[in-house]
């Protein structure tokens, strides 16, 4: 077990592109509140990308890069944190074998994290039969790679609470069989705020309604001004309802000062600015808010080698963590030394 009096955790990312504003405020800003209180262990899991795109692999050490990018753009602190590639953790893999021993199917059939997968993929419950087995063990690896650092607290939103049950399920059967005492990996809860995209849905990559990370500033205004406004307003002067703005006027929350806010409320009420003006302002303060992210992110695109160096170096110490408890598992088990 590690020595360190800090208590663990595990979390991770798939790697299926570059990551957005809902990623910034929804898990980034909360990982690197996080690092300084825990021991923390994060995962580029690029094995779960494989699970629904195995066979579109043709960006995904890319893929790899731009997630490791936008984490320490962000402010993932390598030098406290371990940041990791779930490939060059072997370890994870042969502790997903032993539990794999131990789980039920139909547990792995009920989880939701599964059926959400079954319907992007366009296979209804009742098709279980034709996902892919990887896919199938998609619980139990997310669970092996909990199990793998013996962590403690998973970071989660409320609405993901039921996804990490089963691990609590499975890692609590192993024990009950084995006699072992491994940690029952509990939630620790994060308030995620709602980022709407920009079409006042849920932000996503493939709604092509996200503001990435890296955007560059001429594309983050050009994105900004088709934000959905008050629909209400039809000339630029009629007065506006900021309550009723679907998307802008969230933005100004998250981005503006009280004074922005208080200034472009007091306009937008009076219909003293319109909406593309409006928008253009919001624009300018999402850039200056993120051009800190941006330059750092940047600095590291210029050295590819220091974040090859820095993914290298944290799966190395994944490994010597993960190795640990897998001895422990494989004792427990009663392998044959």
């Amino acid at each position: 077990m590690s020595c360190n009096s800090k208590k663990r955790i595990m979390s991770g990312m798939r790697p299926t592109g570059k990551l957005h504003l809902g990623h910034y405020f929804g898990v980034l800003t909360n990982w690197r509140k996080l690092q300084s209180e825990y021991e923390c262990f994060f995962s580029i899991a690029d094995w779960h990308a494989l699970t629904t795109k195995y066979n579109c692999t043709e960006t995904l050490a890319q893929d790899v890069t731009d997630v490791a990018l936008d984490w320490l753009g962000c402010g993932i602190d390598p030098e406290i944190s371990t940041v990791y590639l779930q490939s060059l953790v072997p370890q994870t893999a042969e502790l997903h074998l032993y539990l794999s021993m131990v789980t039920p199917q139909r547990w792995v059939e009920r989880d939701p994290t599964l059926k959400d997968a079954a319907k992007m993929m366009k296979t209804g419950e009742e098709n279980f039969g034709e996902l892919p087995y990887g896919l199938m063990g998609y619980p139990v690896l997310m669970t092996a790679d909990i199990l793998s650092f013996n962590a403690e607290l998973v970071p989660v939103g409320k609405d993901q609470v039921a996804h990490l049950e089963i691990s609590r399920d499975i890692v609590r059967r192993f024990n009950n069989i084995y006699g072992s005492n491994f940690n029952e990996p509990q939630e620790k809860l994060t308030e995620i705020p709602l980022l709407k995209g920009l079409d006042g849905q849920k932000m996503g990559k493939s709604f092509e309604n996200d503001i990435k990370i890296a955007d560059t500033p001429e594309i983050t205004e050009k994105k900004i001004m088709k934000a959905i406004t008050d629909r209400s307003r039809i000339k630029r002067d009629d007065p506006g309802h900021p309550e009723q703005c679907e998307v802008a006027w969230d933005y100004w929350q998250i981005f503006g000062s009280e004074s922005d806010k208080s200034e472009v409320e007091q306009l937008c009420r009076a219909g003293g600015i319109g909406c593309a003006d409006c928008k253009r302002k919001l624009a300018a303060r999402v850039n200056e808010k993120l051009a800190p992210i941006r330059a750092k992110r940047e600095q590291y695109a210029k050295s590819p080698d220091i974040v090859r160096q820095i993914i290298h170096e944290g799966s190395k110490k994944a490994q010597a963590a993960a190795q640990v408890v897998l001895d422990e598992i494989k004792s427990a088990v009663r392998m044959y030394k």
